[in-house]
């Protein structure tokens, strides 16, 4: 009596693959989109907590906002004598840090979307993230914050000039974006030709220091403490940007749009 033979025939492991490679073409976009909403919910989490820590803060202080820095490496995140918005929130935060110095980072103040950049491995070599570098994924609104001369310092360099924000002279708090993603889907000129000139993240080299975080937007905090998923560029530019009122993308008399003149 013949026995059959039990072994796939080349044709049938020809069916299988290609079973195999639509289901993976089917379930790989959908694992992606998981991971991503998945990280998407954590940021805008770290933002409402970070909100909450900044509502803490303005009621100790007189309503007054922080001291404004940013992207300060000298000395990096982490290490004693750094000097950020973050250092500043940390002890109202519900922190996870690491390190053993007295500003040790907060991973409150990391967006799990963060991959860093190519000015952060230049300014701080071996980071991997913003966070790491500068101890924050998050970008402050230099109008929302209190400039003041000598003290305040971005990438590493001081203002010669002071100017107190508070509370009381915000126009519309719910409306006044005051922390953003360090990078915004739409940052990148493959969505908008005018992207360097616009927001000033994808250009030439050397600066194009674009690096895509997450694919449909990014998340900001407000003045009022809240914070939201923003989806597209007609969004955060009709977001206010200054005490006064004034929208991200509407001209300004001397820096093309008040976006330059205060993010």
């Amino acid at each position: 009596m013949n026995r059959r033979n039990v072994g796939f025939t080349l044709i049938e492991l020809l069916v299988v693959i290609a079973i195999i490679a639509i289901l993976s073409a089917i379930l790989f976009p959908v694992m992606v989109n998981a991971k991503n909403a998945a990280k998407r919910s954590a940021n805008l989490t770290n933002g409402r907590q970070i909100g909450m820590a900044l509502m803490m803060y303005l009621s100790d202080y007189d309503d007054t906002f922080p001291i404004f820095y940013d992207y300060n490496s000298q000395p990096p995140a982490g290490q004693v004598g750094h000097k950020g918005v973050e250092v500043q929130l940390a002890p109202y935060c519900a922190s996870a840090q690491r390190g053993d110095t007295s500003v040790a980072l907060n991973r409150l103040f990391y967006n799990p979307f963060d991959t860093g950049g190519p000015f952060t491995w230049q300014d701080v070599p071996g980071s991997t993230s913003y966070w790491d570098a500068y101890g924050s994924s998050y970008h402050f609104t230099k109008c929302m914050f209190s400039v003041i001369a000598n003290e305040s310092s971005r990438n590493n360099q001081l203002y010669n000039y002071t100017k107190v924000v508070t509370t009381s002279a915000i126009v519309d708090p719910a409306g006044t974006r005051v922390i953003r993603d360090e990078m915004m889907a739409f940052f990148d000129d493959e969505v908008t030709e005018d992207a360097c000139a616009r927001y000033g993240y994808d250009c030439p080299p050397p600066w194009n220091f674009f690096q895509k975080w997450d694919p449909i937007g990014g998340m900001m905090v407000f003045a009022d403490g809240h914070a939201k998923h923003i989806p597209g560029s007609a969004y955060f530019d009709d977001a206010l940007i200054d005490p006064a009122g004034h929208r991200t993308g509407d001209p300004h008399p001397t820096d093309g749009t008040w976006y330059w003149a205060c993010d």
